[in-house]
């Protein structure tokens, strides 16, 4: 049995309440312990016996986080990222990453909790064409989930925090600004890597972990689940000054496995159309789109502030435009970095092409019914309704939003 033949089983297994598969070998044994406890393996599972003699996937991890001894791969879980570069360059298809679709099964049946799905802005067209946003909202409601969040919408509220910080900061000679909204990977980056320069980093949180933190606020004794391209968002989930705000993190590919075991038909779906995020957080799912989204805001605030945005996409280009910055051979004053080509929509857990995510994604925020978070109707909603009367006195007084609470 294959590995992903073994997590469809078990996924069916728990979904019709049957016995699990018997008369597995040991290895088989071994990948059913991950699948069924994933928070008591690293984030990234090795699946079968290697003898690795080229070490090409501990040479592909930025992080050092894998180590090879006498042809065995060894993981530091601390060091880890989730960027999904050593899973990429494992010739013999031995790594592979987390699941935690059989564990969101599980939150999904348990009584008294209801689960919100937090779903991410590159979500457009991932599960087909007969997949509209609406629809997707339906369809998560049919196997279990109590409804469905856009984090766009908190992409919007991000994006005004970053540009009254911008403004702000540009008022010392020389300024220039991290952007610190989407990609944990490019956080990580600079926090281990480029000290000289974090303080330029504002300490906000991703757009995840405050939509996280607001639904619970919210929805008292809810259960979040992130659904994204990114092996990455789950090593950020577990970070001890984040953790809390997520419960569970799946993978485009791995919501698609429910779908299929719930045999979900989004054609014959009705649509429950729910209009909860600007142009500008919908734009967070690919290169450019936080600069794009920070430039519109700052430009409401104050047009004589200019922002010069430089962006990069990418690990690779990711350090390098760093090191420019910190050895001043870089030209601009907000710089955006997200690990994966072409942004989100190029995520390692994807299920269509980046290309095809990019249009689809510049498509969906043209047709948005507002164009800056400052127009958002849903994010003043929200900020009433943590106890604030103005987007300002939120982003003021409220802690939600930053990385320690």
């Amino acid at each position: 049995m294959t590995f992903n033949e073994l997590h469809r089983s078990v996924l069916k297994a728990k979904k019709d309440g049957t016995p699990l598969p018997g008369g597995l070998t040991d290895k088989e044994q071994h990948q059913l312990d991950c699948l069924l406890h994933p928070d008591d393996h690293p984030i990234v599972w090795k699946i079968g016996d290697c003898g690795c003699e080229d070490g090409k996937c501990a040479a592909a991890c930025t992080f050092a986080a894998l180590e090879i001894k006498d042809g065995q791969v060894t993981f530091n879980a601390e060091k880890c990222t989730g960027c999904a570069k050593c899973i990429e360059a494992c010739q013999n298809q031995n790594l592979t990453f987390s699941r935690d679709s059989v564990k969101a099964l599980e939150m999904l049946k348990e009584e008294g909790h209801p689960v919100y799905a937090l779903m991410a802005p590159a979500f457009i067209g991932q599960f087909g064409e007969a997949a509209t946003p609406a629809k997707v909202r339906s369809a998560l409601k049919q196997i279990g989930f109590a409804g469905m969040i856009e984090v766009a919408a908190f992409a919007d509220i991000l994006t005004l925090k970053e540009a009254l910080e911008f403004h702000h900061n540009m008022e010392r000679p020389g300024a220039f600004q991290l952007t610190s909204c989407c990609c944990p990977v490019w956080i990580k980056l600079i926090r281990k890597d480029f000290g000289k320069i974090v303080e330029h980093l504002p300490a906000s949180v991703s757009p995840m972990i405050a939509c996280g933190r607001i639904a619970k606020e919210l929805h008292k004794g809810c259960r979040t689940i992130f659904v994204g391209p990114c092996l990455a968002k789950k090593a950020e989930a577990k970070e001890p000054e984040l953790a809390g705000a997520i419960d569970c993190v799946l993978t485009f590919e791995e919501l698609n496995y429910l779908f299929e075991v719930f045999q979900v038909d989004f054609s014959v779906l009705e649509e429950e159309v729910k209009e909860h995020s600007a142009s500008a957080g919908r734009l967070y799912a690919r290169t450019g789109g936080v600069s794009h989204a920070v430039m519109e805001c700052v430009r409401g605030i104050d047009s004589d502030c200019q922002v010069d945005p430089v962006y990069a996409n990418g690990v690779a280009n990711c350090k390098k435009l760093l090191e420019d910055i910190l050895n001043g051979k870089a030209h601009g004053n907000f710089f955006e970095g997200m690990a994966c080509e072409g942004g989100c929509v190029g995520g390692p857990k994807r299920v269509i092409p980046p290309e095809q995510g990019k249009k689809l994604v510049d498509a969906y925020a043209a047709h948005a019914p507002y164009r800056t978070p400052a127009e958002n109707p849903y994010v003043i909603d929200l900020i009433h309704r943590l106890g604030f009367f103005t987007i300002e006195e939120f982003l003021k007084n409220s802690t939600i939003l930053t990385r320690s609470l």
